[in-house]
């Protein structure tokens, strides 16, 4: 028997060999589903949605700079992505286990505290741009 008899062992996913316009589309519907995902799932997504159909429109309308508009937008597209990759952190420990741990607890409250901190720096830029 000789070592290529054996293959290694495989260590990347079997869906990574998409290439081309196929692994575009296959992402973009992966994306529109875990869009769906947190929408139906994570209250707090929804209600950051929300948040965002109403802030984004305002962020545009606004009479302030290109880059003041750059700014309040993004700050509100920021609060919208650090809660994505937070609701990715808490569905991942929670396929893990469901029990306590300190590790677990750990880890989904520093998600909680990236979100927190997002909002802050929406109310921070919003302020800047629109009283200074």
């Amino acid at each position: 028997m000789t070592a290529h008899d054996n293959p290694p062992p495989r260590t990347e996913s079997p869906f990574k060999g998409k290439q081309g316009l196929r692994r575009i589309w296959n992402a973009l519907n992966y994306s529109l589903q875990g869009f769906s995902g947190a929408y139906r799932h994570e209250s707090a997504f929804r209600q950051e949605v929300w948040l965002a159909v109403v802030l984004l429109p305002l962020s545009l309308w606004l009479h302030t700079s290109a880059i003041g508009h750059a700014l309040l937008a993004g700050s509100v597209l920021l609060v919208l992505l650090v809660e994505l990759l937070n609701s990715a952190v808490e569905a991942t420990v929670d396929r893990i286990s469901l029990e306590q741990h300190h590790l677990a607890k750990r880890a989904k409250d520093i998600g909680s505290a990236a979100v927190l901190i997002s909002l802050i720096h929406l109310a921070l830029v919003w302020t800047l741009v629109l009283f200074f």
